[in-house]
């Protein structure tokens, strides 16, 4: 993925999450909650970009 197609996502992502925060009435827990999960989606994301964390092809989630 070229350096500029990975800014622009991560752009994306912030003015999303930014709009989100800003402009859907919200409790701030569920906020917080959102904010953790998409931060931590974008660094594990960010890690496999990298090849830092390997292919997240072979993850599964439960029992399949």
């Amino acid at each position: 993925m070229p350096l500029i197609q990975l800014v622009i996502a991560l752009v994306v992502v912030g003015v999303a999450l930014w709009l989100i925060n800003n402009y859907i009435p919200m409790d701030a827990t569920i906020k917080k909650i959102l904010n953790v999960v998409v931060v931590i989606v974008v660094v594990l994301w960010l890690l496999s970009i990298f090849g830092v964390l390997g292919s997240m092809s072979g993850m599964h989630v439960g029992r399949y």
